[in-house]
């Protein structure tokens, strides 16, 4: 079972299939990683690696008394980016653009589904 250790100790459970150009997904309240299989499976099997994890406290995540809040949240994603370092990707779902640009400030992190690669520039628009 893949994990990141954070580094406040928790466990961040992911999921990385494929190869090819990434493609990240990011479960809301109260789902898990599991819930993006269906489109993992489409599009790793057209040639992109899809990562998907479960937020921490929930699935199969540490399930930390502190730190379940959205600053985490995106510190969380921010570390597993780094950690499988990811450059450019496509993204799927919203994560928590109103922080993004502390977080990340030079690679994009999560916005609508696009059909076009993240810049990996400052963020001065959206994905």
């Amino acid at each position: 079972m893949p994990t990141l250790t954070t580094k406040d100790g928790t466990s961040i459970y992911y999921k990385d299939w494929g190869a090819g150009q990434p493609i990240t997904f990011s479960h809301g309240w109260p789902l898990t990683a599991d819930a993006w299989d269906a489109q993992m499976l489409f599009l790793g099997q057209q040639g992109y690696r899809v990562i998907a994890h479960d937020r921490r406290g929930n699935g199969r995540s540490s399930q930390p008394w502190d730190g379940n809040d959205m600053d985490h949240y995106a510190d969380d994603l921010a570390e597993l980016y780094n950690f499988l370092d990811l450059k450019k990707r496509h993204c799927h779902r919203p994560l928590h653009r109103w922080r993004r640009g502390r977080t990340l400030p030079s690679v994009a992190t999560a916005a609508a589904a696009s059909q076009r690669p993240c810049s990996s520039a400052p963020f001065r628009h959206s994905c």
